[in-house]
Order: C-alpha cells, then structure tokens, then sequence
C-alpha cells in the first residue's frame, strides 16, 4: 500500500464506515499473516490500542503485545496499561522494564531528533530480544497514522520534515519484521471512531494521545532524572485537575514541558533556583493543524499554587498560547 492516502479514500465518520475498514483491514491482516505471530508495541495510546483490538480480531493469541517501561512515561502510566489490557483485553502482554537501559543511552542527548531517533531505534532492538525468546514472530505492528507520514517525509520541493516519529523516521536499515500498519493512512478522528466500532470502551478510545518518546520529547534538552521526576510530577497535577474541572474530555491534548532552564525564585525566604513547567493545552480534529484552548483563570492559578508548592524542583508556570502552525503540538 502506499504511504500516501488517495484523493478518493472516503473519510470514516459513521459506524457503518468503520465497520467497512474493519472488515477489509482483517482479510488484509490475515492474508499477510497467515499463521505467524505479530509483535505489538503496545503503549496504551489510542494508536497502539485501536491497533491492538484490531489484531485481535483478527488473528487472536497470534499477537504478541509487548509494553516497553522506557522510564518515560505518565505516573503510573505502565501499571495502568497493564491492568487495561491484561485483564480487560485479555491479551498476550509481555511486560519490559528498560527504564535505566534508556536513560543511560539518553543521557547527555540533548538535540530532539537525536532523541527521538534514539528511543524509536532502541524500541525496535528491545523487541527484537524479545522476538527472539518467542518462535514463529514474523511481524512487526505498528500504531502508525497517516500525520506521522507526513510530519516524516520530505516533500518532493524540498521541505525540511517537521521531524520524525519513533514508527516512522527512526527504524533500523536491517530491520528484520515485516511491518504491519492497518492504520497507516487514518486521521485521528478515524481511528478514534474504528476504536469505538471495534467495542473498546469510550474513556479508552478518547484518551488523550501520547508520543512515542514518551515525556522524552517534554522533558527539553538533555534529560536528567531529577527535571524528568519534576515534568511526571507536575503533568500529574495538571491532568488530575483537569479532570477535576471537565476539562479532560473538552480539550483534545494537554500536558507540561520542563525546559532545561532554570530562573531564581524565592522559597522558604530564601533564593531558590527552578526550572519553569509549560502548561500546554490544544484542540484538534486530525493533528495536522491545532488551536489552543483557553483555560480559566481560577483553574490556572490552582495549578500552578499546586505545581510550585508540591513538586520540587519547579518555580514558575508558564502557558503557551501558540497554535499549530507555526508551533507544533509537542515542543520537540
């Protein structure tokens, strides 16, 4: 199939539509697998997830889901996709914890695409250990969709790429799986309603999307442990509080950024240097374009009182108001 989607592809907005995208990805999934197994990275996003029901649909206990812990993800995110698919998918989930095997390759790695090409490149050797502790694994599934091809590819006049995604930019030359990518030429709104169509549960379908490199591409610059433990701390009080608000649901992505700056501040009467936590918060219907989403002042001033006094390491909450173009969702 080819990587760019035709002008005739009818977008999928109804059931009925989905139901049909099912149905052909399922003949089309089987036919290229027959009976070898398929190694999933499954993250938990709604990519990965749509993807992973999709398989199962398909070709059952075929699929092999492998959650790799790269140290970093959301608090408490692992334990949580665990939980999810383990007992609610039933599925064939092979836990990796690689937090310090990643960190150490990160460390000192500050340029983003060096980054993202690090995390994508050391996603695919982790799975092929474990491809080879298993037999019969052939494939390789991806959540790719259709904005990360083209956030990754040049365009034919010379453009520079926005920059590259972990399941597109960043995969080895001797890669050794056929890959599969049912998804590959959807718009996120389309997988979110095939997600519905193939009965995974709302909250699931409509979660707040996640990126490959995780909160490495958030934590800005060269990672450290300790801005990495402040950023999961501080995104941790903004997505509860959203939540709290009814803001979860109405904005599409929100999150913080700790740049590696930091500005002097006062605590405990005292001059207390920290870094700054970005609150980001956008709205978007296919992630090519996105608009920011205003947030109340009450709802403001809690959260930067809770991030200042309650995570350590931070001393001032910033809001960015860039829309896409010219900023990108993510800063990195």
């Amino acid at each position: 199939m080819s990587n760019l989607r035709p002008e005739s592809m009818e977008r999928i907005t109804t059931p009925a539509l989905a139901e049909a995208f099912i149905e052909e990805q399922v003949a089309a999934v089987r036919q290229q697998v027959g009976d070898k197994k398929v190694l999933l990275a499954l993250s938990g996003g709604v990519d990965s997830s749509v993807v992973a029901a999709l398989l199962i649909k398909a070709i059952g206990k075929q699929l092999v889901c492998v959650h790799v812990n790269h140290g970093l993800m959301r608090k408490n995110e692992s334990e949580s996709v665990i939980k999810t698919f383990r007992e609610g998918l039933d599925a064939n989930l092979i836990y990796v914890d690689a937090t310090d095997h990643f960190l150490g390759l990160l460390a000192g790695v500050s340029d983003p695409e060096s980054k993202r090409k690090i995390i994508g490149k050391e996603f695919i050797t982790v799975f092929a250990e474990e491809a080879r502790k298993l037999e019969g694994i052939s494939f390789l599934a991806q959540g790719t969709i259709y904005p990360d091809i083209l956030e990754s590819i040049k365009a034919a006049e010379g453009k520079k790429a926005v920059k590259s995604h972990h399941n597109v930019g960043g995969l080895p030359e001797d890669l050794q799986f056929e890959l599969v990518e049912p998804l590959k030429l959807l718009f996120k709104d389309e997988v979110r309603v095939v997600g519905e169509a193939l009965g995974l549960p709302h909250a699931m379908v409509y979660r707040q999307p996640f990126p490959g490199p995780g909160l490495g591409v958030r934590c800005l610059g060269a990672i450290t442990r300790d801005r990495l433990h402040a950023l999961r701390e501080a995104d941790a009080i903004l997505r509860e509080e959203f939540e709290i608000c009814g803001l979860s649901e109405k904005v599409w992505q929100y999150f913080i950024a700790v740049p590696d700056i930091k500005s002097v501040g006062v605590k405990d009467e005292s001059r207390y240097e920290g870094w700054p936590a970005i609150i980001r918060a956008v709205n978007t219907k296919d992630a090519m374009s996105a608009t920011i989403e205003e947030i109340p002042y009450e709802i403001l001033h809690k959260i930067t009182y809770r991030i200042t006094h309650e995570v350590e390491g931070i001393n001032r909450v910033l809001l960015d108001l860039t829309p896409k173009p010219i900023g990108t969702i993510e800063w990195e």
